[in-house]
């Protein structure tokens, strides 16, 4: 009911609304900027599970409290865990259900895409994938799913015939997929963007990808360069896009003197992230201390977690 006038900024949110918002309420954009749960994903746990049953005003607007914004944090504690969506409901209201083993679920979808990657099956990929967008937060999903099912496919992956066209398959459909996502956000976006860099000279670096749609999820801008940059251009992409931060992604050893000269031209905020980060260790640390704003992480989790901290989504 109204499901549009939960996202939009409505010119008429009439009288009942804006009495509600004076008396604390919260509206459903709200509640998703404080818990990084989609406006989409509270409405399917609503629908669906009956996880959580907001107030509705007479025209039909979701109102929120401070206790259903726990009650959401909750849930995202449990599926932070490895519980499935379906199994949250009968776990949230269970004295020491925090303290209780629960079985995990994500298995049965990682399996459903393994499979699809080995049989080249795109529409079981895309489907499965689908689904699990609309039920669970970006970072969830990466965390327990994506991620996951990128190791599992990396150690398939190690000597067995036929493991490139899987790879180019795969890494294909998750650049297109994440790119067009990412795409639609950047049209509603008006903000300065975040500039991701391919820089491992690698096509289809899938955790560039998923660190672009984390970031891109939280409402920001990405401009995304599949490919790197000499460093008088980076500066000139900087200038020309006025990204609010660069993103350096590699996961391969980089030549850290050149690292050096490409990073030093540009003012805003850095990221270096990737493997590289692991590779190189102690001694990327100390030539990044030559550097301001520079900041290092691993994988795409880490890299969305310093963007939060350093204001820059």
């Amino acid at each position: 009911m109204n499901d549009r006038l939960d996202t939009s900024a409505s010119e008429d949110l009439g009288d009942d609304f804006k009495k509600a918002l004076d008396e604390g309420w919260l509206p459903i954009r709200e509640v998703a900027r404080q818990t990084g749960v989609n406006a989409v994903t509270l409405r399917a746990w609503e629908r669906r599970y009956g996880l959580i049953v907001p107030q509705r005003t007479p025209k039909g607007h979701r109102l929120f409290s401070a206790e259903h914004v726990q009650r959401i944090l909750t849930i995202l504690t449990w599926l932070n865990r490895g519980v499935a969506v379906s199994q949250v409901k009968q776990l949230l209201d269970t004295p020491q259900a925090l303290n209780v083993p629960v079985e995990s679920d994500w298995h049965v979808l990682r399996h459903t895409l393994l499979q699809a990657v080995t049989q080249l099956n795109e529409r079981t990929l895309d489907d499965t994938v689908n689904q699990a967008m609309a039920l669970y937060p970006p970072r969830t999903l990466c965390e327990q799913l994506l991620m996951p099912l990128l190791a599992d496919l990396e150690q398939r992956w190690k000597g067995q015939f036929g493991a490139q066209m899987e790879r180019v398959f795969f890494y294909s459909w998750l650049r297109s997929k994440f790119g067009a996502r990412i795409y639609h956000n950047n049209r509603q976006l008006r903000t300065a963007p975040l500039l991701l860099i391919n820089h491992s000279d690698l096509p289809l670096e899938p955790d560039l990808w998923l660190t672009a749609w984390l970031v891109s999820s939280a409402d920001c801008p990405v401009e995304v360069f599949d490919w790197p940059l000499p460093a008088g251009e980076l500066a000139l992409a900087v200038d020309h896009l006025k990204a609010r931060g660069v993103l350096l992604y590699s996961s391969k050893a980089m030549n850290l003197p050149q690292l050096v000269k490409l990073l030093s031209g540009v003012s805003c905020p850095k990221i270096i992230a990737g493997p590289t980060v692991c590779i190189h260790c102690a001694e990327l640390s100390v030539r990044t201390s030559e550097i301001a704003d520079v900041f290092l992480a691993e994988d795409p989790l880490s890299a969305h977690q310093n963007l939060v901290q350093q204001g820059l989504i």
